[in-house]
């Protein structure tokens, strides 16, 4: 993300129009609202409420309290079960997340899953996929996975001691979804204003322009993340074997099929997709 940034910051000079964005803000232009319009109406063409401008007063009063947010539930945690416990290293992990969803869930779950299943070993890459399958198949956000990976992650690792493993997990659960969410407030509270302070300059919304064709890279490889943990078939050690789950890339291709070439709704799809697990595994196939 910082090498793309920096590479939208050069080209900016070099290259303007590759790095202009197709959404270019122009000057903001002064027009007269019409009765009963209110004031959360921010356009190209309309003048930025006084709610919405830039103050570094705001700023700071904005960040000092997010800062004191998190500093003091982090401090808690410390205090209580010490820097190298599961929760504390929850809180961490996850403030470090949420510093890297540029454009969302999608980018930041490989960063994620690296973490939360090879370096810490809270819980399994197979549980992993299905905690994915559980975000993408309910309501609300798919960054709401990280609820689920804490939850699975206190209760196998019993923050609270065997006595009291839900308990433990619902904390944990709690913990994961407050740092992760806490610093994306922060940044919307925070740099909402300056982003509207950015209209027609070039050197500051060229960076952003770039760092948005990086993402397209990062969901991209998350494509294939997730074609090599549902096709390939790992071994008991966790590690990839050479067996390939060819029902699992026919179901793929299928649902590719009827999404793009049929345009059919995702809700049947899904339901489609639940039904045709149940009867492959009622009928052994996986």
């Amino acid at each position: 993300m910082l090498g793309a940034a920096i590479i939208g910051w050069v080209g900016s000079s070099w290259a303007p129009g590759q790095f202009s964005g197709t959404g270019s803000h122009g000057g903001a232009k002064s027009v007269a609202l019409k009765p009963g319009e209110a004031d959360w109406l921010i356009g190209d063409t309309t003048p930025t409420p006084a709610h919405a401008r830039f103050k570094p007063a705001r700023l700071a009063a904005v960040l000092a309290i997010g800062a004191a947010l998190w500093l003091l539930p982090m401090g808690a945690l410390v205090a209580w079960q010490g820097w190298g416990s599961t929760l504390s290293a929850m809180g961490w992990f996850f403030t470090k997340a949420a510093l890297l969803t540029f454009g969302g869930a999608y980018a930041v779950l490989p960063y994620v899953y690296q973490g939360a299943v090879d370096h810490f070993a809270w819980l399994t890459g197979v549980q992993m996929i299905d905690g994915l399958a559980l975000g993408e198949t309910t309501p609300g956000p798919l960054i709401m996975v990280v609820a689920f990976v804490g939850f699975v992650g206190g209760w196998g690792k019993e923050v609270l001691g065997p006595e009291a493993q839900f308990l433990g997990a619902a904390l944990a659960a709690t913990v994961v979804t407050w740092f992760t969410f806490l610093p994306s407030f922060i940044f919307i509270l925070a740099g909402g204003p300056l982003v509207e302070s950015t209209h027609g300059k070039l050197h500051l919304t060229a960076p952003l322009t770039a760092i948005t064709a990086a993402v397209v890279g990062v969901i991209a490889s998350l494509a294939l993340f997730f074609i090599a943990h549902i096709a390939i078939i790992p071994r008991a050690g966790g590690s990839f074997s050479s067996k390939v789950d060819w029902l699992a890339l026919a179901l793929a291709v299928a649902v590719a099929v009827a999404l793009l070439r049929f345009k059919a709704g995702v809700i049947p799809v899904i339901a489609g997709c639940g039904l045709a697990g149940l009867v492959a595994r009622l009928a052994g196939l996986a």
